[in-house]
């Protein structure tokens, strides 16, 4: 018999989350305190990314960190402030930055997103959702130096040996793959396992099967507090009324760390700003890629070529930074010649908020004094490519079947 199961969160994962519990034959109510048309989920760069195998929890990260403390338009930029949470989270943060831990969590990275991709496969082939925009055409890491040239040549060979396919591209065989536009770069690092959609196209379409098959949106509507009883959930209190809940999943991003403070949990989680410049002008760019000293990535999505980049740690805020946006056209002209990205697509730049675990790796699981309870957030940068997977899994999870994968890696309450 189905759950009547409440989700708490209307983005990618959210979504996601109740695609798959209405599969599963549960009665789902899903509610988000905006009005699901804008945040993290609309202004990602659409990638799926088996080829990210590596944290961001990496070795040197905290170094680069303080090194950019000062510097706002730098693209790791942790806002300088003595906040308990960030001080807890910034010190797991770095006891997660070795290599032993690194190389623990690329394989369960690897795992996730390949699951992740494959099931964006299926979703591809659903007649009544498909029809989103969906592209295999892999993903070109550019350099312009040795120094990052050498470095990403490195990660690919520990992604070939997860099994993850990579060629390295000199100019000319930059020039092969890239036929729209000249880049300038001394080589690239193509990773043929990854995937880009265009992210408002796919929201769209969910949201809108979703509520064909009798899934139930509440947009607007803030959670405020929880009825609980014996160590269950038993509602959700919103400012207008109250619903009750055989099951609820945590799936708020960046806002789920606020929800779980009034359950009395301590889920360590910070907030990852960026942000995504939109060119509707032809700019001939065909694939997608990342353009490493920028640290910035380029989709040609449908309609128009997104630019999007920088991770910003200064809290729940919607602040966008002019110098944060003018350092993505920088980087993004100094890569395509020719590029010019005009004032007005600069001026209508958006940003959204990640959610970021300390060690790169998300939140997906019960805790142990809420019976009822499954958290799904924590995802950082890969929130896009991982939605479908996480949501696979809470389904699962509710539903009490085996999961598709080992979720002991992504235990909520997990020790740093």
């Amino acid at each position: 018999m189905g759950k009547k199961v409440v989700i708490i969160g209307g983005g990618i994962v959210g979504l996601c989350c109740a695609y798959y519990l209405q599969n599963e034959g549960h009665n789902v109510i899903l509610v988000d305190k905006s009005s699901m048309n804008s945040g993290a989920s609309y202004v990602n760069a659409g990638y799926l990314t088996p080829s990210h195998i590596v944290p961001l929890a990496a070795p040197g990260m905290i170094s680069k960190g303080l090194k950019y403390m000062f510097n706002s338009a730098s693209p790791f930029y942790m806002k300088p402030r003595l906040e308990s949470d960030f001080l807890k989270w910034a010190w797991a943060f770095k006891k997660s930055s070795t290599p032993r831990k690194v190389k623990t969590a690329m394989p369960i990275i690897r795992d996730i997103n390949l699951l992740s991709r494959d099931l964006y496969d299926d979703l591809k082939n659903n007649p009544d959702l498909g029809g989103f925009h969906y592209e295999r055409k892999g993903l070109l890491m550019y350099f312009q130096t040795n120094k990052e040239g050498d470095h990403e040549i490195k990660t690919s060979q520990e992604a070939k040996k997860l099994g993850l396919e990579s060629n390295i591209l000199d100019k000319e065989g930059i020039k092969e793959v890239e036929t729209g536009v000249s880049v300038n770069a001394i080589g690239a690092v193509h990773y043929h396992c990854d995937g880009h959609t265009t992210p408002v196209n796919f929201m769209e379409k969910m949201k809108s099967y979703l509520l064909a098959n009798g899934v139930q949106i509440l947009k607007d509507t803030e959670v405020v507090d929880f009825g609980i009883e014996a160590q269950k959930l038993k509602s959700i209190k919103t400012k207008t009324e109250e619903i009750d809940a055989d099951h609820v999943v945590f799936a708020a991003g960046s806002w789920t760390k606020n929800l779980s403070r009034k359950l009395d949990l301590n889920l360590l989680l910070e907030a990852g700003k960026g942000y995504r410049i939109d060119v509707s002008e032809s700019t001939g760019i065909t694939m997608p890629a990342i353009l490493l000293e920028a640290k910035m990535a380029v989709t040609p999505m449908q309609g128009f070529t997104r630019f999007a980049g920088t991770m910003e740690f200064s809290g729940v805020n919607h602040h966008i930074r002019k110098e944060r946006v003018d350092a993505i056209a920088s980087g993004a002209e100094e890569f395509y010649e020719g590029l010019k990205i005009a004032t007005e697509f600069k001026q209508s730049a958006q940003c959204g908020l990640r959610p970021v675990s300390p060690d790169g790796l998300p939140y997906i699981g019960p805790v142990k004094n809420l019976k009822n309870l499954t958290i799904a957030t924590g995802h950082a940068m890969m929130g896009w490519s991982l939605g479908p997977a996480t949501g696979k899994l809470v389904a699962e999870l509710v539903s009490e079947k085996k999961p598709s994968l080992d979720i002991s890696p992504y235990h909520p309450l997990r020790k740093f």
